[in-house]
């Protein structure tokens, strides 16, 4: 008797809110399946495909305006992959193609074969399980789910216009595919989760209750594809989806009419001809289009309806200001605005409204211009505000303004635009992004390095919100305490602590960071970075101890032994470096290398008793070593009963259920285990973070998956006291915390 299993991956039981559970999980039926599948020499082979289950009536009753018909009429849901929100969507065509993944058990064999892209990997059975396994067996999803906990980081380097205050108390902000409701006076987030990728834009309604987000576009279905988000800041209810397939690009600027009580709102999309549509958002469910045309060639940097002037629409961007008249036929009229015989500006950057109706804009030569109400020409012209852009421009309720620009200066200007005071912000914050009004005189600051700063021109300012700028590729979590760390290829190393989400320190380390590791007591952090080059950094005082180099590619992966003596760093050079360490004080001296792989090293883990090492490859091998004499141990059935103290492989007999059928090897790229061996995290290249039992060593084991990250998470640990854990999300620079529930 031979068994082969095509893996036909987990339920992704994605949530509305951070506040709700997930459904209870159920196995996907295959559409193909066959009782008796024929081979060559007349071997018959069965599949666990071949069992149908009970399909679980799933939640659908989240929001009614939230749900969408299932095109291919199906009986069972698919999942978008980046968001906590239930969307039933059509198979992506990443789920239309070739099966990468099956595992295979001939006969009463003492060992499975894992096929990645064609590609068999064997794995041996621990000794108690040889005669119990069966490939049909489905290994149920977890009893508890992950609740989001906390978001860091914010989206300044490339978005405007994207902070503002409630009157809930909560300032609304967003990065990677979550809208973030922060109370600063309580320290808690709220999360509005039901985007399915990046989110680039937001405007509040005037009745400061509702709010509408933009987002760009994804690969798997019809609903990941670009659209505006309109929900309710209160309960987090979606109001209604607006253009879903209807725009090309994504939904950069976003706008909610003024002097008509927010009835309409405009939006701009990312596609060549930057066109501009306004929106009946109310109508029906994808929102009634009233009109569309061509904006400009050039980017847009801005849309605002006038407050006063009903139909009144002003765009701004590279090369031009436009002013739009949309008339009671729906149709859209522009008139260029006219600088006459002043210098025109490469960039208008920044706009805002006096309490009259003039409109004041800002460019890229630091100018501000005032544009008389109702004209297309300019009234005044104050030169040289800024040293460079001028990002953002406020209008305070007390009718001053303030402006912020590239050169980091804030400057507080009287309702007749004469200077009242002036601010810097520290330049490792970033230049001024975004200016919006907090509570009473308090501003509230986007940096473009991802910053969110609170403060005043009397007591100066704070940071509230602090990020990465680059892609994050390192996380490490403290061992004994509820700390983090976290690097990438901003050269950032920063120390959090997870209890009051705020950084402990951060620090310019001079080159990317590809991997950190906390030592086993946690005192000290080590970093990867590129040319083989590894530091020694304390904890507590940031100070870097010692720097080594290790051949001349970049170390992709560091573990320390269980009690610490041992040090393993594996290399993009596809070797791994073995070093005793001492601990008073930390020096590291090296034993030897690990050759053997022929790609570069992914993963590690080592054995409970710290004899053994197992390592990952980016060609999807698994070998084993004896890493005191850095020899390859090359009979791995004689470790089939080794216990791991930590799950860092992708590729291990512990992490056979993790892989769906239409994933190929590199398509996980985190995995992780609690201390306690109860459950099972890995993140994937679809934003995705899936909660399973620990061992997953089941072809059939069910999960529940978590969007939220709107790139590749690139790593993924628990915390040392098994409740929560952290995921990185890689290019949208965010880290979100879990918590087990």
């Amino acid at each position: 008797k031979s068994a082969i299993h095509h893996s036909n991956g987990s339920l992704h039981s994605d949530s509305m809110s951070s506040h709700s559970v997930s459904p209870a999980p159920s196995p996907l039926p295959k559409q193909n399946s066959s009782q008796n599948l024929q081979v060559g020499m007349g071997k018959r082979w069965s599949s666990t495909g071949d069992f149908v289950p009970v399909q679980n009536n799933l939640n659908n009753n989240i929001n009614s305006n939230n749900n969408h018909s299932n095109s291919n009429g199906n009986n069972f849901s698919r999942f978008t992959t980046k968001s906590l929100l239930n969307l039933n969507t059509t198979n992506s065509s990443r789920q239309n193609s070739a099966t990468h993944v099956y595992v295979q058990r001939k006969d009463e064999d003492d060992y499975l074969k894992l096929y990645l892209r064609g590609r068999p990997i064997v794995l041996y059975l621990p000794d108690a399980q040889i005669n119990s396994y069966d490939l049909t067996k489905v290994s149920p999803a977890p009893a508890k789910r992950l609740k989001l906990d906390w978001v860091y980081g914010y989206r300044g380097r490339d978005c405007r216009s994207n902070l503002h205050q409630l009157p809930t108390g909560e300032m609304v902000y967003f990065v990677a595919a979550i809208v973030v409701l922060y109370n600063m006076d309580e320290q808690s987030q709220r999360h509005y989760v039901g985007h399915t990728d990046d989110v680039k834009s937001i405007a509040v309604h005037p009745n400061k209750l509702l709010v509408a987000t933009g987002q760009c576009g994804g690969h798997e279905g019809r609903d990941t594809l670009p659209h505006i988000r309109v929900w309710n800041s209160v309960s987090l209810t979606t109001m209604n989806i607006v253009g879903l397939g209807e725009f090309t690009g994504a939904v950069n600027c976003l706008s909610f009419s003024r002097a008509d009580s927010g009835n309409l709102l405009a939006a701009i999309d990312d596609s060549p001809d930057k066109i501009i549509s306004i929106w009946d958002w109310q109508k029906k469910e994808n929102g009634r289009r009233i009109t569309e045309t061509k904006c400009s060639v050039d980017t847009i940097v801005a849309v605002e309806f006038h407050p006063l002037d009903r139909g009144q629409i002003i765009t701004i961007g590279k090369n031009h200001i436009s002013f739009w008249s949309l008339d009671q036929n729906g149709m859209l009229y522009k008139r260029m605005g006219i600088f006459e015989n002043r210098e025109k500006p490469k960039y208008v950057t920044a706009i805002t409204f006096t309490q009259s109706g003039d409109i004041l804009t800002g460019d890229s030569n630091g100018n501000i211009a005032v544009w008389g109400r109702g004209t297309n020409v300019i009234s005044r012209f104050l030169k040289k505000i800024h040293e460079g852009s001028i990002f953002s421009i406020c209008s305070l309720r007390n009718g001053g303004f303030v402006s912020g620009g590239k050169d980091g200066r804030l400057i507080l200007f009287d309702e007749s635009l004469r200077l009242k005071s002036e601010q810097m912000v520290e330049a490792h914050f970033g230049a001024v992004r975004v200016v919006a009004q907090g509570k009473g005189t308090q501003l509230l600051i986007g940096t473009t390095r991802n910053c969110i700063l609170s403060g005043d021109f009397t007591l100066g300012l704070t940071p509230i919100v602090m990020g990465h700028t680059d892609i994050v590729w390192a996380l490490g979590a403290h061992p004994q305490i509820a700390q983090f760390v976290t690097g990438g290829r901003d050269r950032l190393l920063q120390l959090w602590d997870s209890l009051s989400h705020s950084v402990v320190w951060s620090k310019d380390i001079g080159e990317h960071v590809q991997t950190c590791e906390f030592s086993v007591e946690g005192d000290i952090i080590l970093c990867g970075g590129s040319m083989g080059r590894w530091m020694v950094f304390d904890t507590v005082t940031r100070e870097c101890l010692s720097v080594y180099t290790d051949g001349q590619d970049t170390i992709q992966t560091i573990k320390f032994s269980p009690n610490g003596t041992l040090l393993a760093l594996g290399s993009k050079d596809s070797n791994i470096y073995i070093y005793q360490s001492t601990k008073t004080p930390h020096r590291f001296a090296k034993i030897g290398k690990c050759s053997g792989h022929s790609s570069f090293i992914s993963h590690m883990d080592w054995s409970q008793d710290g004899q053994i090492l197992r390592t990952n490859s980016g060609d999807y091998e698994i070998l084993y070593w004896n890493p005191s004499l850095c020899r390859q141990i090359t009979n791995p059935s004689t470790l089939r009963n080794t216990e791991w103290a930590t799950q860092s492989c992708t590729v291990s007999f512990e992490t056979i259920g993790i892989w769906p059928e239409n994933y190929d090897g590199t398509d996980i790229n985190s995995v992780a285990k609690t201390l306690n061996n109860q459950y099972l995290v890995t993140g994937d290249d679809f934003g995705r973070v899936r909660l399973f039992n620990y061992p997953a060593s089941q072809p059939k084991s069910l999960s529940h998956t978590y969007g939220g990250h709107s790139s590749h998470v690139t790593s993924i640990r628990f915390m040392y006291d098994n409740t929560r854990l952290l995921s990185a999300g890689g290019g949208d620079t965010s880290i979100i915390q879990w918590r087990i529930v």
